[in-house]
């Protein structure tokens, strides 16, 4: 069973997959969580929610994917969870506080890597470090850099400036300064997205390394099936809203799913591993049938 409910206490679930013959889910109960998102809406037209009654839990050091068509909502879940936008209803809660605003406790990592272009790689994270722990000395800030920079393998750039980076070396430094202020919560908004293929999964790579060593919290948006059966423990799946025949019916979540493969799994054993083909046909088969894309 793919599912979590039998997993997890606390995530609302709708129309869980199930393996072949496995018994019906049962309805989950009060939620629990190291992050709880409660009935979440986002309405830009008050009579056309984008989405609606949208709730999930995430667990301390759990990786959680998000998938849907665009349009459905994902990004506005991400910059909630941010506080760098407010929902229309509904509640969002990290470690027993309500998300109210920006906060170092949540590191974000975007598409664009976002970096100061007149600042060093070392320059840029100290930037972020300082802002962190603004009474480290100089040597402690430098340290710290130093050591996130080595994770993501970029010491001998550590002094370039992006000018003078690669994409994918530029998207590894917007990663290590995320990792750098030590954050409750990780959020990636399509982090590998503009990059080529080959880069993509080397970063990948890096990126399952950094999690499984700091037991990091993650919560990541991407379009890439692999991808999120990759790095992801469960899979929440958001559909569109639509024009139906009794009206406007919201987008939501639709669907989560548990990642039954080994969560040692790397990118090259990724498609010999039992059970890989089902959980990626079913994903594949949610967004091509059941998503309801614009």
């Amino acid at each position: 069973m793919w599912s979590d409910a039998s997993v997890r206490e606390g995530t609302p679930l709708v129309a869980p997959f199930a393996a072949p013959h496995a018994a019906a889910t049962e309805k989950v109960s009060p939620m629990s969580g190291f992050l709880k998102v409660e009935q979440l809406a986002k309405a830009y037209q008050a009579d056309k929610p984008v989405f609606a009654d949208v709730s999930f839990a995430i667990d301390k050091g759990e990786f959680v994917c998000i998938i849907g068509h665009s349009g459905c909502g994902k990004t506005t879940i991400l910059n909630v969870l941010a506080g760098l936008d407010t929902a229309t209803s509904g509640h969002c809660f990290m470690d027993g506080r309500e998300i109210a605003g920006p906060s170092l406790e949540r590191g974000v990592v975007f598409q664009s890597h976002a970096l100061m272009p007149w600042l060093t790689v070392r320059q840029n994270i100290a930037f972020a470090v300082k802002s962190r722990w603004p009474d480290w000395s100089k040597a402690q800030i430098n340290g710290h850099a130093e050591k996130f920079v080595a994770l993501v393998g970029l010491l001998p750039a550590i002094d370039k400036k992006p000018s003078q980076l690669s994409g994918g070396m530029k998207q590894r430094v917007g990663i290590a300064r995320a990792f750098a202020i030590q954050p409750k919560m990780l959020l990636l908004d399509e982090p590998f997205g503009a990059l080529d293929a080959l880069t993509r999964g080397t970063i990948q790579d890096e990126l399952m390394g950094i999690v499984r060593e700091t037991h990091q919290t993650v919560f990541m948006i991407t379009h890439d099936v692999d991808e999120a059966i990759l790095l992801a423990d469960r899979i929440l799946l958001m559909t569109n809203g639509q024009e139906t025949e009794q009206g406007y019916r919201p987008g939501g979540m639709a669907e989560v799913v548990v990642n039954p493969l080994p969560r040692s799994r790397t990118r090259a054993q990724l498609h010999h591993l039992d059970g890989y083909y089902d959980l990626r046909n079913h994903i594949v088969d949610f967004l091509v049938s059941r998503a309801k894309a614009h």
